[in-house]
């Protein structure tokens, strides 16, 4: 017998001094790669029609983005259809001034690859919509994008 026991031996401890330095990092990165919300919803959040056939947009920074909807602050702005342009409400003869505004922001050789995208409530009426295709293609505005969800027509009419 030995007077002098065996010690066992556990496992290290995790050595913790970087874990400063990774944490910042990914606070960093995340700081940096974030974009922030581009518009105010002034209108009820739409909700969007369902189709079948959904394609994603591949050059977002191209897509200027028309809302329409019922506005939330309905006392101020009144009832039906409104359509939102950047942040704020507007009318349909507003959507070409957009549109230019729109283009400004971008290069000439870009302009032609510029979509419009309306995302417009299922609720919405359809002669709204018609009235800006309309005030689109006076404008030569002919790149039009209608968001949807991915899902059943039959959904639609519920």
């Amino acid at each position: 017998m030995s007077k002098f026991g065996k010690k066992k031996k556990g496992l290290p401890a995790v050595n913790t001094a970087a874990l400063p330095d990774i944490v910042f990092m990914l606070l960093f990165f995340f700081m940096v790669t974030t974009t922030m919300r581009e518009t105010d919803l002034v209108i009820e959040a739409p909700q969007l029609p369902n189709a079948t056939e959904v394609k994603k947009l591949e050059h977002k920074s191209l897509v200027s983005t028309i809302y329409v909807g019922k506005a939330k602050d309905q006392a101020k702005f009144g009832s039906g259809d409104k359509i939102q342009l950047n942040d704020k409400i507007a009318t349909v003869n507003d959507v070409a001034n957009f549109i230019y505004s729109e283009q400004e922001k971008h290069n000439p050789e870009e302009i032609p690859y510029m979509t419009t995208s309306i995302k417009s409530d299922v609720k919405a009426s359809v002669g709204t919509i018609h009235d800006i295709r309309m005030e689109l293609r006076d404008i030569n505005a002919l790149k039009v994008s209608y968001s949807t969800r991915k899902g059943d027509l039959a959904n639609n009419l519920k």
